[in-house]
C-alpha cells in the first residue's frame, strides 16, 4: 500500500504537465478542503479520503496534525491553481502565516488519495527539479515532544541489500531541506542535488526542514528555540534510521551551522561517521563580530554590549532595529545557546571518522577554517576543493560572480565533491 501523509514536504512531482484548465472535480475538492479547514472540521476533511488513505492516515493521526497546522499557520486565505500533472493537481496555498504548494490527488470516485503540502518558492514552479529516474523520494516524519519534523528520504528504487543513509543537516537561519532560503534569496537546491548525486551512487539521504522552517511544525515559539533542539532532532532521525532494516549505517552531514548541530549530536547517536562542510571554526560571538566589521562603529559597539550581556545570561529587549536580523529579542535565547559551543573543542570530542570539506572560494567561511579544524583533530580527513564556494558549487573569488551562483538551482555541485563523499562513506565500518 502506498504510504500517504498529510503535511509532509517535498513531494516528487512526477508526470508530464498537461496544459489545461483546472478540472471541475479538483475545483470542488479544493473548495471543500478550504471550507472544512477554515471552519475547524478535520473530520469532514477525513470524510473526503479514499479508503486506502483512511487506512494509511487514521483520523487519530490526521486530526491533531491538522489542528496544529491551523494553530501554526492560520487560516487558508486563498488557493491559486498552478498546473495539473498525470498524478495530481498543484495549487499555491496562501495561509495567514506562510505559503505552501498544496498537492491534491483524486481517484475515479473523486476521493482524495493524496493531500500534501510542500514549501513554496517561485523557482520551484518555474524551474522544478527532477530526480534521476533510478531514485525514489518518499516523505519521512519524525514526531517530537513539541511537534513534527518533516523531511524526505531519497534512495535507489532497487537497492542490492542494505545501503548507507546520510542525514543532511541544514545551514543557519530559515534554510530548508533543499538548501534554499526564501528570506535571503538563496535558491541553489544544494541539498536536493546532493541527495540526487549520492542516490545515484547507491547512498540514501534524508534531508528535512528544521523547526519553524518549511513543513515542520512545532508548538514552540521562536523565542523558545535553542540549538540543542536541532541536535535533538538530528539524534531522533539517526535513531529512527538506525532501526530501519534497509540501511547498513547512518552518517551525519552538517553544512555550515548544521555541522555544529551534527557535532553536538554525533557522540550520542548510532552513527558511523561525521562529515562537516564549510564549518566555521570560531564560536558564535566571534562570527557575529566578524560579520559586523563593515557596519558603522556604533552598531559594532552595540553588538559587543549585547554579546557581553548575553555571556552573563541577560537578554537585551531594546536593541537597534538595524541588528534585528542577527539579534532580535525573539532569537536571543538561540544565540546564547549557539555561542556556548566552541567548534574546536567540539571536533576534538568526536570519536568517529571525520571528513572535513572546505571550499577555497567560500565567502562565508574562509578556507583557513578547514585547516584549523584539521589541526584540532589530526586524524580527520581534510578535503580542500579549489574554487568551491559556501553552497558547494563552482565559483570564482570575485564576490559578485560568487554570489550569483546562489540563485542558480540547476548549477551542479563541484565535481570533486561527490566522489570524495562516496569514498568516505563506503569505507566506514
Amino acid at each position: 500500500m502506498k504510504k500517504i501523509l498529510f503535511v509532509v514536504a517535498t513531494l516528487l512531482l512526477t508526470g508530464k504537465a498537461i496544459a489545461q484548465a483546472e478540472p471541475a472535480n479538483y475545483v470542488t475538492a479544493v473548495t471543500k478542503f478550504t471550507q472544512y479547514y477554515n471552519h475547524d472540521q478535520p473530520d469532514s476533511i477525513f470524510s473526503m479520503f479514499s479508503p486506502e488513505m483512511k487506512a494509511s492516515l487514521p483520523i487519530g493521526n490526521f486530526k491533531p496534525t491538522t489542528i496544529q497546522l491551523k494553530s501554526q499557520y492560520g487560516s487558508l486565505l486563498k488557493t491559486e491553481f498552478v498546473k495539473i500533472t498525470q498524478t495530481l493537481a498543484i495549487y499555491k496555498a496562501t495561509f495567514q502565516n506562510s505559503t505552501f504548494l498544496l498537492n491534491l490527488a483524486l481517484n475515479a470516485q473523486n476521493k482524495l488519495t493524496g493531500l500534501l503540502l510542500s514549501p513554496y518558492t517561485e523557482d520551484k514552479i518555474a524551474a522544478g527539479f527532477a530526480f534521476d529516474p533510478s531514485l525514489d523520494e518518499t516523505p519521512i516524519l519524525l514526531k517530537t515532544l513539541t511537534g513534527t519534523v518533516s523531511g524526505a528520504l531519497v534512495m535507489p528504487k532497487n537497492p542490492s541489500g542494505k545501503i548507507p543513509v546520510v542525514i543532511i543537516i541544514a545551514d543557519a537561519g530559515a534554510t530548508d531541506r533543499d538548501g534554499n532560503n526564501e528570506k535571503t534569496g538563496i535558491s541553489a537546491n544544494t541539498y536536493k542535488i546532493l541527495a540526487n548525486d549520492l542516490g545515484k551512487n547507491g547512498i540514501a539521504t534524508v534531508r528535512y526542514d528544521k523547526r519553524l522552517v518549511g513543513a515542520s511544525m512545532t508548538k514552540s515559539k521562536e523565542s523558545e528555540l535553542r540549538i540543542e533542539d536541532y541536535s535533538d532532532d538530528a539524534m531522533g532521525l539517526a535513531n529512527m534510521l538506525n532501526d530501519d532494516q534497509r540501511f547498513s549505517k547512518v552518517v551525519l552531514f552538517g553544512h555550515g551551522e548544521g555541522a555544529l548541530v551534527a557535532a553536538l549530536a554525533v557522540n550520542d547517536s548510532p552513527v558511523k561517521g561525521f562529515i562537516s562542510a564549510e564549518w566555521n571554526a570560531d564560536n558564535g560571538d566571534k562570527i557575529l563580530k566578524e560579520q559586523m566589521k563593515s557596519k558603522p562603529q556604533f552598531l559594532q559597539d552595540e553588538l559587543k554590549t549585547f554579546l557581553d550581556s548575553l555571556r552573563k545570561g541577560k537578554m537585551t529587549p531594546n536593541i537597534d532595529p538595524a541588528l534585528y536580523y542577527i539579534a532580535r529579542p525573539s532569537i536571543q535565547n538561540f544565540i546564547m545557546s549557539w555561542c556556548r559551543y566552541d567548534p574546536i573543542r567540539g571536533i576534538k570530542r568526536i570519536k568517529l571518522p571525520i571528513l572535513i570539506i572546505q571550499g577555497t572560494t567560500d565567502k562565508t567561511v574562509p578556507a583557513e577554517n578547514g585547516q584549523r579544524l584539521k589541526k584540532a583533530k589530526s586524524e580527520a580527513t581534510l578535503l580542500e576543493i579549489k574554487n568551491m564556494n559556501h553552497i558547494l558549487k563552482e565559483a570564482p573569488a570575485d564576490e559578485e560572480q560568487n554570489m550569483a551562483t546562489y540563485s542558480k538551482p540547476d548549477l551542479p555541485l563541484k565535481p570533486e565533491l561527490i566522489p570524495a563523499l562516496v569514498e568516505f562513506i563506503n569505507k566506514l565500518r
